[in-house]
């Protein structure tokens, strides 16, 4: 690893609609070194949103299959789709120096599936209402 502080981890959370991805899509653009994350998914692409790009689209069998192997920081149920977050991505990032921010949905009990990196910490939540 170089002589580069590991990065810190955010959490913002809303409601969906409430406007978190929006608000923490402008913070990046302000912010040298923040990363947003980006979730995986079992949902179809929408129109207009590239797989990599917007989300990681897989088939809900992978999601499963990543779930199974404990891959994933946190995941959700939401609405009859399955969202998660790479603990590898993740740990990638904050590992390179930068801070990155998780970006997840109130409308599901998530706060105690959410695992701590592999340091241990967890910098900051924010929850929107």
């Amino acid at each position: 690893m170089s002589s580069k502080s590991r990065g810190l981890l955010f959490v913002v959370s809303a409601p969906s609609g409430a406007g978190k991805t929006t608000l923490v899509e402008r913070l990046v653009e302000r912010t040298p070194n923040l990363k947003m994350s980006r979730s995986y998914t079992s949902r179809t692409a929408r129109q207009g949103e590239t797989d990599g790009v917007d989300y990681n689209f897989v088939t809900r069998e992978r999601f499963e299959a990543m779930v199974g192997a404990g891959e994933f920081l946190e995941w959700a149920d939401l609405f009859g789709n399955l969202y998660g977050t790479s603990a590898a991505d993740t740990e990638r990032t904050l590992d390179s120096g930068s801070d990155v921010v998780l970006v997840i949905d109130s409308d599901v009990p998530w706060i105690p599936t959410v695992s701590r990196p592999a340091d241990g910490t967890v910098s900051g939540i924010v929850c929107l209402t």
